[in-house]
């Protein structure tokens, strides 16, 4: 796409040229998030304000010019990079902390800031964010609010949508708008506030964010539970359930995910007979920490759990964790090309999702590697193949939207936290009726008149 100089210039008057980039190690580093797929830009600019992003946003409605919004590019469908040119309007000046209010239990914060830091300043004073993607050592607030992120303590504590009290956003027709409160309790209108959680960037441009916070659980307890097989470990879930524990994490790890992981730190990190892990975590007063462990342990007990290790300290505790959140990291190091899909069943059918993903790799001759959070019945399946094997990629095309069928007949859901973006925009579908999609194109009309806010996500 070409710019007019006066359409580039009048950027360069809102921002300074510091703020409009052209260059091609900018438009590449801009071109792709976490899928590792995307559309070079045509040009990135770094707004400081929400003034300057409707500046910004008026002048592109003006001359039909697309917008995408990126944070901190950690997402895993392409939802923050363009597919059509355009700009790039990137929020990493938007990174400030504005306010952590101990009196109201809430903080205040531009969509840039990292999740793992607020984490760490509101705990200072003794308060809680819950939400905690596996990422939040580098994914950003307003991403994880653009996502609806989820993470390994939705089982206990809900996902992203759950804090989220109020909004400033920039609408595609550069309007600055505000939606929600400070307060609690609001059922004044339609809910605005729930509508852009989660909308993939595609209704407006998110500047603040008001979220809720908690106290800080004064006690935890984690634990590593070793099993045999996976439909052990799912029986486990189940039966802790049955004993009303309420963990605030239960994570699972299938064996082709362990074996990568133990590849990938050198050491390992189960019993040599274990084909799959458990990470469990329970948090409240300390008393009630105990008894609910002692459900968890008799449960994993009961299940056929072959070892189970309790982390003694906090170091031990990071050790634990630093398995789960490393996972990732460790199957990309395989060499293989990883086509990650976070699908999500009820609880009840997670034995089901698994038998489905044994039939899948034995049908297509697929590896494939499954973790994630048992508690929610959100499983990140990831189909492990050769780039350069044309055979195994077509394969696994198959098997993806095999993959989708089965967790849909399963009452489950094609994404649980990642969202739809272009990657999965060809599967929506398969869990959308055409009417239900027709509502949902009518509502994007109606904040994005002329279609340029991130143009091609979600709908296929």
């Amino acid at each position: 796409m070409s710019f007019a100089k006066t359409f580039t210039d009048e950027l360069v008057g809102h921002l300074g040229r510091e703020h409009v980039r052209a260059d091609e190690s900018t438009l590449a580093a801009y071109s792709a998030d976490a899928l590792g797929i995307g559309h070079a830009p045509d040009l990135v600019v770094m707004p400081g304000s929400a003034t300057e992003i409707a500046s910004i946003v008026r002048l592109c409605n003006e001359h039909r010019v697309p917008i995408v919004v990126r944070g901190a590019g950690t997402g895993y469908t392409g939802g923050a990079v363009p597919t059509r040119g355009g700009i790039v309007l990137s929020m990493e000046r938007l990174n400030r902390i504005l306010q952590v209010d101990e009196v109201n239990l809430l903080a205040v914060v531009e969509p840039n800031v990292i999740t793992g830091d607020l984490q760490r300043a509101v705990e200072q004073v003794g308060l809680f964010y819950p939400p905690d993607p596996a990422s939040l050592a580098t994914s950003s607030i307003g991403g994880n609010v653009a996502e609806c992120a989820g993470g390994p303590r939705a089982f206990k504590y809900g996902t992203t949508k759950r804090y989220v009290l109020a909004l400033e956003a920039v609408l595609p027709t550069g309007e600055i708008v505000n939606t929600g409160s400070k307060a609690v309790k609001n059922v004044v209108g339609y809910d605005l506030t729930q509508l852009l959680v989660g909308s993939e960037g595609t209704l407006a441009i998110i500047t603040r964010i008001t979220l809720r916070l908690m106290p800080k659980p004064p006690a935890r307890a984690t634990l590593s539970a070793f099993f045999p097989t996976i439909r052990h470990a799912v029986d486990a879930v189940s039966a802790l359930i049955q004993r009303r524990a309420v963990p605030s994490t239960i994570e699972l790890v299938d064996a082709d995910s362990i074996r990568a992981v133990k590849a990938y730190l050198g050491q390992p990190v189960t019993s040599s007979d274990a084909q799959a892990l458990l990470i469990i975590e329970c948090d409240g007063a300390a008393v009630a920490v105990e008894e609910e462990l002692d459900r968890v342990l008799g449960a994993c007990r009961d299940s056929g759990s072959l070892q189970i290790v309790r982390a003694a300290n906090d170091a031990e505790r990071e050790e634990v964790w630093s398995v789960r959140r490393q996972l990732s990291l460790a199957l990309r190091a395989t060499g293989l090309l990883k086509i990650n899909h976070d699908v999500v069943v009820p609880r009840g059918r997670i034995v089901d999702l698994f038998d489905a993903i044994a039939s899948l790799k034995a049908r297509h001759q697929l590896q494939i590697a499954s973790f994630g959070h048992a508690g929610d019945g959100n499983i990140h399946v990831n189909l492990m193949i050769d780039r350069h094997d044309r055979a195994a990629r077509e394969r696994a095309r198959v098997a993806e939207r095999e993959l989708f069928e089965r967790v849909v007949a399963l009452e489950g859901s094609i994404s649980g936290e990642h969202g739809i973006g272009f990657a999965k925009a060809p599967y929506i579908g398969i869990e959308l009726s055409p009417e239900t999609i027709a509502l949902m194109k009518r509502v994007k009309t109606a904040f994005d008149p002329n279609g340029i806010l991130n143009p091609g996500k979600i709908f296929p």
